[in-house]
């Protein structure tokens, strides 16, 4: 390819970046749009989310080990559920040992701007200290990246 070529190539790219509201970071593009969003490492070493569940506030672990999410008696409380009358026939294999969890379909998940619909859920009895970010909100998602600072998720 010609030198004045590769000129008007990247005069495209970086002109088509720049419309579709992204930004170059070095050699990245980085979508500075909605359907992505960052959950900053803690100092821990974890990943805690801030997430809207059904319209109330739920801090999550993020967990690529748990096959769903699975919520706190007390996070179930927070977004209306009744935690004493649900059907607790689920059998679930944690860290703890074999525990009893009720399913539930929440409305949507949103964290950092990232809002997914129909999202599968477990509500543990007992034996989980925070709620969990599983793989039923997880694994709906196009994208994530894990980097030294931030879990990137990409819808």
């Amino acid at each position: 390819m010609m030198v004045k070529e590769l000129g008007v190539v990247a005069m495209a790219t970086l002109s088509a970046l720049t419309a579709g509201g992204g930004v170059l970071a070095g050699a990245r593009y980085l979508h500075a749009g909605p359907e992505q969003g960052r959950i900053a490492r803690s100092a821990d070493g974890h990943y805690w989310a801030d997430a809207e569940v059904d319209g109330a506030p739920v801090h999550f672990l993020v967990d690529t080990g748990s096959s769903t999410v699975a919520l706190t008696p007390a996070d179930a409380r927070r977004l209306g559920l009744d935690a004493a009358a649900l059907h607790y026939d689920q059998p679930v294999f944690t860290a703890a040992g074999r525990e009893r969890a009720a399913a539930v379909t929440l409305s949507h998940v949103t964290i950092a701007g990232v809002k997914v619909e129909g999202v599968k859920a477990l509500v543990m009895r007992e034996g989980l200290s925070a709620s969990l970010l599983g793989m039923s909100y997880l694994g709906r998602l196009s994208k994530i990246e894990a980097t030294p600072e931030a879990l990137v998720l990409s819808r």
